[in-house]
């Protein structure tokens, strides 16, 4: 692929300059004309030694603390689960849909805050914001082991969401400032398999806590859980003050990173014209609101993180066997037999990553995956519950197999709303917040507890959103490729009265079939075209 610069001057500018036909066409430094193999295995290997270096280093700092925060983040909300079925539904007398509730007080906190705290780090350096939250977030979470009621349980779950909501979008929000398009899937792909890690240790967590701690110092296992996770939270948030990088733009000449680097880190956003942070205005705030971004890849979120609902009732499902006077399984069993579904999500994952940068395009994962599960869900809505146990164990395992998609989502929409930070800040939020509005009330309608393990209708509905899933992909992919039609044909039109016919090299580049241009056209100054 050859990265390229196109400058067009427009016509309104002629008085500033003598000579307005000023087109020239420059290869980029680094440029090289076809991907070498191995950088279908891990992009850097193509690159040169310093940028090799450089994103080396931003791996190590913004991967490793980005995944490790959000293990524990995951593992608290597993936990919650975990706790109920291991003796906190006893304990503080919960019943009915309680469960649901607690889970819902959450999300209500966790929905409140993404915009604001997004829209705050376009201003506020993230390596203090999001490793501040975490402080307070990991107080919080020790402090559910002090719940004696359900009323209050409801109440510091919702501070913990608060408290979360400054994480999950945000980070998409930094990964999308520092990687190109053959790099973002992996990274936020990579730092999303921790919401699959997380509750596999969970499991393990719960079982240990509730056989080895039970009972210490009169606390019950299931609250040692949410101490531990605190605890384990602490240390990972102070290292983020040392080694989470900022934005491009404001990241400073430290231990980690040489302005040398930094720069490198704002040439490389330009080439691929991902714009670094500018001033609010009216225009561009009501300018969120005048795409279709905004509206699609909300809708497409919502989908995805609505879709997966049936990997829930596992647990449930095991916890059915037991009957008043005969237990199937132990509650060690019963916490870590349903990982083989996170196991089976890292995997995918990882597989629609690599697959969706190699390719350059996010939406086929997204068909593969919604029809993966769509079959899945038809079987567990068809088939019995207690008959043909292997093969029902097996498609529980199948449920999360879209959980890996929303690095890709989230990479789609940090590469098409590029052109503009604050709105691709804003759109990022966005996606994740009004999916987790839709899931503060949707999994007590179509998942209710008390309808645990069958819960017919919702694996029905699940299939059916993920339909809509599929439907809305497509629906982004087709609009993303009329845009890019219209981009180069309002470049041709603009460029074709001005080109020198002898000039081989841009006539070809603007009539070549295989060209993608991602455009941020500017009608006074330079356009920067990356051609991939």
């Amino acid at each position: 692929m050859v990265s390229f610069a196109l400058r067009m001057t427009s016509r309104r500018s002629q008085a500033k300059r003598p000579d307005y036909r000023d087109y020239t066409l420059m290869a980029a430094k680094d440029a090289k004309p076809r991907r070498s193999l191995g950088s279908y295995i891990w992009d850097t290997w193509d690159k040169s030694p310093e940028e090799r270096r450089f994103l080396a280093k931003l791996d190590a700092c913004l991967l490793s603390y980005a995944a490790l925060s959000y293990f524990s983040k995951y593992l608290d909300q597993q936990n919650v689960t975990n706790a109920y079925v291991s003796g906190m539904q006893e304990d503080l007398g919960l019943h009915g849909n309680e469960l649901n509730y607690i889970t819902t007080a959450w999300t209500v906190g966790y929905v409140i805050g993404q915009i604001p705290s997004n829209m705050l780090i376009t201003r506020i350096r993230p390596s203090i914001w999001i490793p501040a939250m975490e402080i307070i977030w990991s107080v919080l979470t020790m402090v559910l082991a002090t719940a004696k009621s359900f009323e209050s349980l409801v109440i510091i779950r919702f501070f913990v969401g608060l408290a979360e909501s400054t994480f999950y979008p945000a980070i998409q929000y930094v990964i999308g400032s520092w990687y190109k398009g053959d790099e973002l899937g992996k990274r936020a792909c990579i730092f999303h398999t921790a919401s699959a890690i997380g509750p596999m240790f969970s499991g393990f967590l719960q079982t240990g806590a509730y056989n080895g701690l039970n009972g210490v110092y009169g606390l019950a296992g299931w609250k040692w859980l949410f101490i531990i996770d605190g605890i384990i939270t602490v240390p990972i948030a102070v290292l983020g003050f040392f080694i989470m990088p900022d934005l491009p733009s404001n990241t400073r000449p430290s231990m980690f990173y040489t302005q040398e680097q930094i720069d490198i880190g704002k040439r490389r956003m330009a080439e691929i014209g991902r714009k670094p942070p500018e001033k609010f205005t009216k225009e561009k705030i009501l300018g969120f609101f005048k795409t279709w971004h905004l509206y699609l890849l909300t809708l497409l979120y919502i989908l995805f993180n609505n879709g997966s609902g049936p990997s829930t009732s596992m647990i449930f499902w095991l916890k059915s066997f037991n009957t008043p006077g005969h237990q199937v399984y132990t509650v060690g069993q019963i916490n870590t037999y349903p990982l083989g579904i996170q196991a089976i999500q890292v995997v995918t994952t990882l597989t629609w990553a690599w697959w969706s940068d190699a390719v350059r395009a996010r939406w086929p994962p997204i068909l593969v995956a919604g029809t993966w599960n769509i079959i899945t869900c038809i079987v567990l809505a068809a088939t019995p519950l207690y008959t043909h146990i292997t093969r029902r164990w097996i498609f529980y395992y199948f449920t999360s197999v879209t959980g890996g998609l929303s690095g890709l989502i989230l990479a789609w929409a940090n590469e098409l709303t590029g052109n503009d930070n604050e709105k691709r800040s804003f759109v990022v939020a966005s996606c994740n917040t009004f999916a987790y509005v839709t899931q503060a009330w949707l999994p007590i309608v179509i998942f209710p507890q008390v309808e645990q393990p069958r819960v017919f209708k919702g694996n029905v509905a699940t299939a059916c959103i993920d339909f809509a899933m599929i439907c809305t992909a497509l629906a982004v992919l087709f609009l993303q490729r009329r845009d890019e039609r219209r981009t180069r044909s309002e470049v041709k039109n603009n460029a074709i009265d001005d080109i020198d016919p002898y000039d081989a090299e841009l006539a070809s580049a603007v009539d070549d079939p295989d060209v993608k241009l991602k455009l941020d056209i500017v009608q006074e100054g330079v356009t920067e075209v990356d051609r991939t």
